[in-house]
């Protein structure tokens, strides 16, 4: 499998990525297992980064310390990111960085910016230095396999951990964090930003504080309706969607809700069976007020006022083709290995009338075919590639792919301890792109992506 190399941006960042080796997981037998077949075994990688099925291939195309266009340095602690048509065999690629605000020395700034950076919000006891979370966005040309440009394209935010992409060419990026102005921030944070998939420079950093405040992780948007369902990455978590007052603009406002299930206070399925695999319910959907939520306690007004809770609501995407979505609960079911949900909006979403339903659609029973899924994404085949997030004394982390019967197979096994983070696929189908967080670096995967199709 071919390794790509590009100059690292210091000699500092650049002996941390080196340090691979010294992160890699002591040999070891692979603990995955199949439930179906899927592309076929894995082949230990002799780079010792990446374990993929024969014929398929990885370039690393960025990574931490590389220098950027704009002279920056790719930050650490890549996470979720978006691919978009960017011309004839070129892609955009926009991957966060889930940086908390004292992570400065994994931040892009190799010298405190100018005046006129635009920047969220600073330091405040470094005033004018930025906080080191945001976005990043390379331009990538498929057919001749390298990164043709890379910028800063998001700044001053904190943890930005997943996003996803809208139907009109933006990603919107999501702070996990309920980082206040009491706790030592010039500006409160926990807010959706939106960042222009082809704009060179650095998007305006505007909050979009009528989507709510809370520890957000990820988001998908329906393209008929232009609702933004929305996931939450906390151990009570809620669902909630936002229906904007002008499909496509959010920034001037709308409504933010969280479902709710009859008779359903939560989906955890501990202690007894609340919620049946495949069994559909029909959703109802509470409006929530105050959602800058000062107090940051949205998500227990929401239950108070009867919403559904969720375990650890995390990776979350759009099917075109099957008009719905599904979402990750990465902590969630009896054995809590993970759950993943599907949600089908009505002809009426968003509207008077009956809404969508939400459904079960996997929960994991044994770690060795499923455990602790977080990003998500529709394959090509329409099947789903999941990023699995689970950190234990053997590196196991797989990309684990799952049928339209909710069976599972390995893609990738990973030989670093790090998550997968971003999956994410050119709209050809032929190349796959995805994060290893730490340190970060993103692949591009190629191959016979065909050789497994839908049932």
């Amino acid at each position: 499998m071919p390794l790509t190399r590009r100059q690292f941006g210091s000699t500092m960042l650049g002996t941390a990525f080196a340090g691979l080796a010294a992160r890699a997981y002591a040999d070891a037998p692979p603990m995955g297992r199949d439930e179906v077949p899927g592309f076929g075994d894995l082949v230990p990688d002799p780079n010792r980064l990446l374990d993929l099925p024969e014929g398929f291939s990885y370039k690393v195309i960025s990574r931490l310390g590389n220098v950027m266009d704009d002279g920056m340095v790719v930050p650490g602690m890549a996470d979720g990111m978006g691919c978009f048509d960017a011309g004839v065999d070129k892609v955009a690629l926009v991957r966060n960085h889930e940086l908390s605000h004292n992570q400065l020395r994994q931040g892009p700034f190799r010298a405190k910016p100018d005046e006129s950076f635009k920047a969220y919000d600073s330091m405040t006891k470094k005033p004018g230095l930025p906080l080191p979370g945001g976005t990043t966005t390379m331009i990538y040309d498929m057919a001749k396999g390298k990164v043709t440009a890379e910028w800063l394209s998001l700044s001053g935010t904190v943890r930005n951990c997943s996003g996803g992409i809208t139907p009109w060419g933006s990603w919107l990026t999501c702070e996990e964090s309920n980082y206040l102005v009491e706790d030592g921030a010039g500006k409160n944070h926990g807010y959706v930003f939106e960042v222009p998939a082809l704009q060179k420079g650095l998007a305006d950093p505007v909050p979009l504080k009528e989507m709510g405040r809370f520890v957000r992780e990820a988001v998908c948007v329906d393209p008929r309706t232009g609702i933004v369902y929305m996931t939450e990455d906390s151990g009570d978590s809620l669902f909630y969607r936002f229906i904007p007052k002008v499909k496509g603009k959010l920034a001037e406002g709308g409504t933010l809700q969280a479902l709710a299930l009859k008779g359903i206070p939560d989906t955890s399925n501990v202690g007894s069976a609340m919620v049946k695999l495949g069994e559909k319910y029909r959703a109802k959907w509470i409006t929530l007020d105050n959602p800058e939520s000062p107090d940051s306690d949205l998500r227990k007004r929401g239950a108070a006022l009867g919403c559904t809770k969720f375990i650890r609501g995390e990776g979350i995407f759009w099917d075109d083709k099957a008009k719905n979505l599904y979402f990750t609960a990465t902590s969630g079911g009896a054995a809590k290995y993970g759950q993943i949900f599907r949600y089908t909006p009505s002809k009426k979403e968003g509207g008077k009338g009956k809404q969508g339903y939400l459904e079960l659609f996997l929960e994991s029973a044994d770690p060795a075919t499923y455990n602790l899924g977080d990003n998500i994404a529709v394959m090509p085949n329409g099947h789903l590639m999941v990023c699995e997030d689970q950190y234990t004394p053997i590196t196991n982390n797989h990309l684990r792919c799952v049928t339209p019967e909710g069976k599972t197979y390995r893609f990738a096994r990973t030989r670093i301890q790090s998550e997968f983070c971003g999956a994410c696929f050119s709209s050809d189908g032929s190349t796959m792109f995805v994060n290893l967080q730490i340190p970060t670096t993103t692949f591009a995967i190629t191959g016979p992506w065909d050789r497994v199709v839908s049932s």
